[in-house]
């Protein structure tokens, strides 16, 4: 139940107050994003850790003012994949291979067929899969960080393309996607903190279901589709 307690003291703060996460805490929690699942063990993406403040400030430019990236002890920057390259996949599958002392070969058919699919998706399928790829990571970073009772703060709201100019990811083969501010929340001057944090009710939030309710799924929708032959 600890993951759930952590959980639970968590939230988006709102005004952190400067004070610095020790570095054995930023580093279990860059672990645990590394050790994040990705599809196909991929990790098409990386993490950029920012501390310098004359840059945390040129972000908070570009990201709608939002006061967490001054006041936060690290911003971590998620960066996905801008596409997948059949060469991006066999070094990620070389360095798997290497890792578990098996030939190069050993792979190759998963390899393929993998890159066969990929192939014909084009960038823009390729950009947005990626992105997604980084959310998991994103969330174990946030899960690890309330486990080391370490605030963070998600964010999407940013300009990316100004983002990936500032930090020079342009070229680089990746986009930003996420932001993570780590800290330490300001009680006196945060709204959020000592609001009550809501979820959508459990009977609302999971569906339990059989093949028989999938059947009846289906039958249904096909009956509005056509007209219920009842009526």
């Amino acid at each position: 139940m600890s993951l759930l307690n952590d959980l639970q003291w968590r939230y988006a703060t709102k005004k952190m107050n400067g004070q610095k996460v020790p570095q054995d805490k930023l580093d279990y929690i860059l672990e645990a994003a590394r050790l994040s699942p990705s599809s196909s063990g991929l990790q098409p993406y990386k993490i950029i850790v920012i501390s310098d403040e004359a840059l945390l400030e040129k972000i908070k430019n570009i990201a709608w003012n939002q006061n967490q990236i001054i006041d936060c002890s690290h911003l971590l920057v998620f960066a996905a994949w801008d596409k997948y390259t059949e060469e991006r996949i066999t070094e990620v599958f070389n360095y798997t291979l290497d890792e578990r002392g098996l030939p190069h070969d050993t792979m190759d058919d998963y390899k393929n067929n993998l890159w066969g699919m990929y192939a014909q998706l084009g960038e823009d399928w390729h950009a947005h899969h990626a992105s997604k790829q980084s959310y998991i990571a994103f969330a174990m970073a946030i899960a690890a960080a309330a486990e080391q009772k370490v605030d963070a703060t998600p964010m999407e709201g940013f300009l990316p393309e100004k983002l990936d100019e500032l930090l020079q990811l342009k070229g680089s083969g990746y986009k930003s996607t996420l932001l993570l501010p780590l800290g330490y929340r300001e009680n006196e001057n945060d709204w959020l903190v000592n609001m009550k944090k809501v979820r959508t009710p459990k009977e609302d939030f999971i569906t339990e279901m059989t093949i028989n309710d999938a059947a009846n799924i289906e039958i249904e929708a096909m009956e509005k589709s056509i007209g219920n032959p009842k009526n």
